[in-house]
């Protein structure tokens, strides 16, 4: 079954000034459930009771590399919130040439998150395709060197393709692997900026079609960077899901 969440990057400046209240709105707008990035500096006891006044699933968090290591510290707080994956989100620059250390410390700490019960993904932007290790991108890299059960796939569709890739091309080849995918569009013009989804270019509804037949639990909306007040685009970008008929 099929579930749409709204990763809260969207709306970090929203989140900084009222993290609560934004959460309210969001769950207003009526998605399901919600990645985090970043937790307001709320305990996660504070947290999970505020979830579920509202009704929201806390499925998954965006974590930083430098900080994923603190396993039990991230397991402790995830599991009271009920978070089902870690995500390592970006990964800087200086990073970008060595996808080999990269890969050792992914399947190093997956394997540490599995023994806790969690699942950790990684999150793809279209740097991961420009290079390749050996005869594969990078990205394709970090995936044939780990294993499926501690490394997994937070597909962006949006950056596959502004790559020059096709999503469901990968979510095809990630089958079974891929639990995650972030839904956004793309406009049409040169700038190929982030649209709300429905204003832009991409193929939203073979995403959540491929997706699902692929394995994918949950498709988050996410915006990195919205033309006017970004709650205006996570509803702009729900009502695209309702009139296609993924949501009520």
């Amino acid at each position: 079954m099929a579930h749409f969440g709204l990763q809260l990057y969207t709306l970090r400046d929203r989140m900084q000034q009222d993290f609560l209240g934004t959460l309210q709105q969001v769950a207003e707008i009526g998605y399901e459930g919600v990645e985090f990035a970043g937790f307001g500096g709320l305990s996660a006891t504070d947290l999970r009771a505020a979830l579920d006044r509202l009704g929201l699933r806390g499925v998954s968090a965006h974590i930083p590399l430098a900080q994923l290591d603190q396993v039990d510290e991230i397991t402790e707080y995830a599991k009271v919130v009920g978070l089902e994956y870690v995500v390592c989100p970006w990964l800087d620059p200086s990073m970008r040439d060595n996808y080999s250390d990269l890969m050792k410390q992914l399947g190093e700490l997956g394997a540490k998150y599995a023994e806790r019960g969690l699942s950790l993904c990684y999150h793809n932007h279209d740097f991961e395709f420009a290079v390749k290790v050996g005869d594969r991108y990078a990205f394709d890299y970090l995936f044939a060197n780990t294993n499926p059960k501690h490394v997994q796939v937070e597909l962006d569709a949006y950056w596959v393709h502004r790559a020059g890739f096709t999503a469901t091309d990968y979510l095809e080849r990630y089958k079974g692997r891929t639990p995650l995918l972030h839904l956004k569009d793309m406009r049409g013009d040169e700038s190929k900026a982030f649209a709300e989804l429905g204003q832009g270019t991409l193929p939203i509804r073979s995403f959540i079609e491929e997706g699902v037949k692929n394995g994918v639990s949950w498709f988050f909306v996410e915006q990195d960077v919205c033309p006017g007040d970004a709650l205006d685009s996570v509803k702009t970008s729900f009502r695209h899901l309702r009139d296609l008929g993924f949501v009520k």
